[in-house]
């Protein structure tokens, strides 16, 4: 979506808050032991006292309230009777509905002890993301989104997953534009909007990027196995510095 007025915004703004405070819980209830299906009823406790509902949910019947994708699981992660180990880079991936609004984010939380490989992943990919959000300014084509996202990847010897991308959000869970890449996609020539909302969500990984679809229809996978970390923000374009929708 556009925004167009301040109702909007505002609208956005709360649904945001309700998605951070989510995946804030998430991260609190997370420890050795605990089960994905656990993590999951937390979210679905606070939204449900936030008066939101979950998007995939609504919007692709998704058997779960958020998705949570553990080491090679590189999106989509089911809940169930997984249980989390020391040592598992666990992604908390929440997208929410509130007033007819919708916001999205994610992060990767290492469950000590982390090798320092993982951690240094995870600091990379947060970087990667915050580069994107920053290039991410009214007139500037959408390949510049991705440039930033990839250079960083680059920088630290890692890959971006090319088949993970970012999207248009606001009045849906998936608006246009369909495809925000994470990569220098010279094909990705259009401006980017004032007021356009977009969610970013660089995913990097140690190994090739590859990835494909695991057995239960929805986890996607690396191929190689190798571990992945993603950091997301919905976010609000304007002239100079984005809107963060999801950063509190």
């Amino acid at each position: 979506m556009t925004i167009e007025t301040a109702r909007d915004l505002q609208g956005l703004l709360a649904v945001g808050r309700v998605v951070h405070g989510t995946i804030a819980a998430m991260e609190a209830a997370l420890r050795p032991g605990v089960t994905t299906a656990e993590l999951d009823a937390v979210a679905q406790h606070y939204l449900a006292r936030a008066g939101a509902r979950s998007a995939p949910m609504i919007e692709v019947a998704y058997p779960g309230v958020t998705c949570i994708s553990v080491n090679e699981e590189a999106a989509h992660g089911l809940p169930g009777p997984r249980q989390i180990a020391p040592g598992d880079l666990v992604t908390l991936d929440v997208a929410a509905e509130l007033g007819g609004y919708y916001a999205d984010a994610a992060v990767t939380v290492g469950v000590p002890p982390v090798k320092p490989a993982h951690q240094r992943l995870c600091i990379c990919a947060k970087e990667a993301l915050w580069a994107a959000v920053q290039a991410a300014r009214r007139d500037h084509p959408l390949r510049a989104i991705g440039q930033a996202a990839e250079g960083v990847a680059r920088h630290y010897g890692y890959r971006v997953v090319r088949a993970l991308h970012g999207h248009g959000i606001g009045r849906r869970m998936h608006e246009a534009p369909r495809f925000v890449p994470h990569y220098d996609d010279a094909a990705a020539r259009q401006p980017l909007a004032e007021g356009l909302v977009i969610a970013i969500e660089p995913h990097l990984t140690l190994g090739s990027g590859d990835v494909i679809d695991a057995a239960d229809g929805w986890t996607i996978r690396t191929r190689d196995r190798k571990r992945v970390a993603v950091f997301e923000h919905t976010i609000v374009v304007t002239a100079g510095e984005p809107i963060i929708v999801t950063a509190s």
